[in-house]
């Protein structure tokens, strides 16, 4: 394994390169975050083929944006310069909530450079009223409306996991926090999914069952759903879901990983 940075269009990014062999898998976690998130799925796939995990601008050891873009389109350029820059021409993108946008939106600006596209927990395209609500009652009440919003999303994770994002949560401001949010409502992934022909799954939990969830939006994209976990559903029950990235990459690689995660 080896943590190093690269130039990225808006500062340096931490990247987490390890392992050899397959297809590589590139990936991303979401709001508030860091390469942490994918310990268990770093340490696992890494015993067939190369994985990264990526701090995303203003996350982890990543550097914050100085005009405090966070805007999806501009971090799948950040995605493209960590691919240039660890010399991978296609990859299996695997992204959770925030991360999932992003894998998303450069799979349907770069097709070809993706060989499949796991999104875990992803955003869907939430209503404009409601988002509008959301952000309003953030700039009233940023801190108080973002307890609501955390509480939410690691209800039923681990202890071990809640306490992790209780330190990690300290780490973003609010001033970041609120452009994330922004960035995420402004992102439309209808057309992304549109753009991108090749393997897909959607990850989810029993709480993502509206009407805007990705696998509402497109009856064509496959979908599991994982229980007895919070939004962070690989760092709560990361052995069910190394099972579901192993099913998935037997099919896009299947030279490489049975579906234990035991090379061929």
């Amino acid at each position: 394994m080896t943590t190093r940075t690269i130039a990225g269009p808006a500062g340096t990014l931490n990247v987490d390169d390890g392992g050899s062999g397959g297809v590589p898998v590139v990936l991303l976690h979401g709001f508030g975050g860091n390469t942490s998130h994918w310990a268990a799925q770093l340490d696992h796939l890494r015993r067939t083929r190369r994985a990264i995990a990526i701090d995303l601008r203003g996350h982890g050891r990543s550097a914050a944006p100085a005009d405090g873009d966070y805007a999806v389109e501009s971090q799948v350029d950040d995605l493209s310069a960590v691919l240039d820059d660890t010399n991978i021409a296609r990859a299996v993108l695997v992204g959770h909530s925030l991360g999932g946008a992003i894998a998303l939106a450069f799979a349907g600006r770069h097709p070809t450079r993706v060989r499949g596209l796991v999104l875990a927990s992803a955003p869907g395209r939430v209503p404009e009223e409601q988002s509008r609500q959301v952000v309003g009652a953030m700039e009233a009440d940023y801190e108080g409306t973002s307890a609501g919003y955390w509480e939410r999303l690691t209800a039923g994770a681990a202890p071990d996991v809640v306490d992790q994002l209780r330190r990690e949560r300290a780490d973003l401001d609010s001033t970041a926090g609120l452009a994330i949010i922004k960035a995420t409502f402004a992102f439309d992934p209808l057309s992304a999914l549109q753009a991108y022909h090749g393997p897909r799954l959607a990850i989810t939990t029993p709480h993502a069952g509206a009407p805007h969830e990705l696998h509402n939006l497109d009856p064509d994209l496959p979908h599991r759903v994982m229980t007895g976990t919070s939004h962070f559903l690989q760092m709560d029950r990361p052995d069910d879901f190394n099972e579901i990235l192993d099913e998935f990459l037997a099919i896009v690689d299947p030279a490489e990983v049975t579906p234990t995660g035991r090379a061929r």
